[in-house]
């Protein structure tokens, strides 16, 4: 018996509450593994930027 066949064994049996959670879940795991990772980086530029921008951080890369 495959995964798919198991949890569609399972799904079957739970009531109709717990089907509405599930359902959000897989929305999750599916919206999840579509993100471009460089959605991450984009969203954490501005927060970085302020420690990149300061004075300290020009003089420690100056030599390289």
């Amino acid at each position: 018996m495959t995964s798919r066949d198991l949890l569609i064994q399972e799904v079957q049996c739970l009531p109709e509450s717990l089907l509405r959670e599930i359902l959000d879940f897989i929305h999750f795991l599916k919206s999840k593994e579509t993100q471009d990772p460089t959605d991450t980086a984009i969203a954490s530029e501005a927060t970085l930027a302020r420690d990149w921008l300061r004075p300290e951080e020009d003089a420690a890369w100056q030599g390289l």
